[in-house]
């Protein structure tokens, strides 16, 4: 008896777990190819970048520390408040003053030398209240337009506030990743095609009224005939992948990398790890995303099965949220969706990315271990 009560102590998700671990040690390598370059540049150290995403990954890891011992109730009685928190901190970050400017964008609230993010709360904030919501409204979901609408409103007033700051990626982020969520919660399908009617009827009217903008917008689908404007960083991502080939040019040989291809610690990584490591390293790495997507996914299952309806949401949530980003992610790379800014989960440089991703990963074993543990 007292041997089965120790093996039930915590029982975690061995394949998540291995694959964020992966996915994370990965990522630091490829960072510190891509980083050299600017590193030395600005900072007279070819390795700062290197050593502040060593320093992210173990706070992530810290942080998912005590959020493996946070029981999942916790979470559900939280969703509304903290809601309230990603709302009050959107507000916030655009008052001049308190928001960082960087790049052009009022992303980033600054606290001595921490900043946060406020976009990567958002995301994890949507998914817990979400899931709450689902659970709460379940039928009327299933069968009002209210219950369908109502929560689109809360996506409404984000996506304003995020469109502000501008953070066009977060948004499609949230706004796919909730659609999702109330797809598997079994609304009616033709209540999404009014939404997608609706949409398409926006983005005509945009079409319309700011013509120059669409240019912008539609920018990649031609990069090379702006390639020195809005096309520039697509066309030297797409250079990359060609220089790639199949085994690419070898790790740390890259050359867009070197002040060619803007951004390549965050938003471009994976087309230097195209370049460097060619077709088998992103089949490689989109391997490894799609093993822990899939297990998010199944954990999301079991606890569909086992009755804990909020714990199987938020999987699912946890699950989409992160298929979602690496799907805009690499789609920006590669040319098939328009470039905005948005990282790559548990590679891409950044604290609060880096910190949020591995949060992920520990609310997804920690859903794991107390379904399992009880069944």
């Amino acid at each position: 008896m007292a041997d089965n009560q120790q093996k039930n102590i915590f029982r975690y998700d061995f394949w998540l777990l291995l694959g964020s671990f992966i996915a994370l040690a990965f990522g630091l390598l490829i960072l510190a190819s891509a980083s050299m370059g600017i590193s030395l540049h600005q900072y007279h150290n070819s390795l700062h970048f290197f050593y502040r995403q060593v320093i992210f990954i173990g706070a992530g890891i810290i942080i998912s520390i005590t959020l493996l011992r946070t029981p999942i109730l916790f979470w559900e009685k939280i969703g509304g408040y903290l809601l309230l928190l990603v709302m009050l901190l959107l507000v916030i970050v655009l008052i001049p003053g308190i928001g960082k400017h960087i790049n052009g964008s009022i992303r980033w609230i600054g606290v001595g030398p921490l900043t946060l993010q406020v976009s990567e709360l958002a995301k994890f904030g949507v998914v817990v209240y979400l899931a709450g919501y689902l659970v709460r409204r379940e039928d009327e979901v299933q069968t009002s337009v209210e219950g369908f609408f109502k929560p689109l409103i809360i996506l409404g007033l984000i996506s304003v506030l995020l469109l502000l700051e501008p953070d066009f990626g977060a948004m499609v982020v949230i706004m796919l990743t909730m659609l999702g969520m109330i797809f598997l919660a079994k609304a009616r399908l033709w209540q999404f095609l009014v939404l997608f009617a609706g949409v398409m009827a926006l983005m005509w009217i945009l079409a319309i009224s700011s013509p120059y903008r669409v240019m912008r917008m539609t920018s990649f689908l031609n990069p090379w005939a702006s390639q020195y404007d809005s096309g520039y960083q697509l066309s030297q991502s797409l250079i990359a992948f060609g220089r790639g080939g199949i085994f690419g040019v070898g790790l740390g040989n890259g050359i867009q990398k070197l002040f060619y291809l803007p951004e390549v610690h965050t938003d471009f990584l994976f087309a230097v790890l195209a370049e460097e490591l060619g077709i088998v390293g992103q089949i490689f790495v989109l391997g490894l995303f799609s093993c822990i997507v899939a297990r998010a996914l199944y954990i999301g299952r079991l606890a569909e099965r086992a009755e804990y309806i909020f714990a199987s949401y938020l999987a699912y949530g946890l699950g989409l949220l992160l298929a979602v980003q690496v799907i805009v992610n690499v789609g920006v790379n590669i040319g098939v969706l328009p470039t905005k800014g948005l990282t790559l989960p548990l590679m891409s440089y950044g604290g609060s990315s880096i910190i949020f991703s591995c949060a992920i990963i520990a609310v997804l074993l920690r859903i794991h271990h107390e379904v399992t543990a009880d069944n």
